[in-house]
């Protein structure tokens, strides 16, 4: 049986990594097997350097895609976006985290998805002192 962190699952992206975006192409390309237009409520996007930041907040709504990762792949890619993402456990200087949330596909349902979230550090200074991406979509 997989355990919950190695289930695969398809990715929900809203900054860097979506179609057409610089990271995309270099971790993704060629890699998926589906993409599509999605929605995540319970979280908020912030400003970062370059990148957006996504912070748990229950009124809130990001839009971006889920991608569905070729199985043959999926192991590998997932360790290099953990990587990317600066969510390593113990690794230094954490940004993000990797949580299983429920994401809303554009053409209906609801999917389970990988979703990386500010850690907490980042998410309470972002709250107090940084800029909220208004309308849940980056780029802006």
């Amino acid at each position: 049986m997989v355990s919950a962190d190695r289930e695969r699952l398809p990715v929900f992206v809203y900054g860097t990594l979506r179609p057409g975006q610089r990271n995309h192409t270099a971790f993704l390309r060629g890699r998926t097997v589906a993409e599509e237009p999605a929605r995540m409520r319970g979280a908020v996007l912030f400003e970062g350097p370059g990148y957006p930041y996504a912070v748990p907040d229950a009124t809130g709504e990001i839009f971006g895609d889920l991608v569905f990762l070729a199985a043959d792949q999926h192991d590998g890619v997932l360790a290099a976006l953990d990587r990317l993402e600066g969510c390593l456990p113990g690794g230094p200087g954490r940004h993000y985290v990797r949580v299983e949330r429920p994401v809303l596909p554009e053409g209906g349902g609801t999917a389970r998805a990988w979703v990386y979230l500010a850690v907490d550090e980042v998410a309470r200074r972002l709250r107090a002192v940084g800029t909220r991406i208004p309308g849940g979509r980056w780029p802006v």
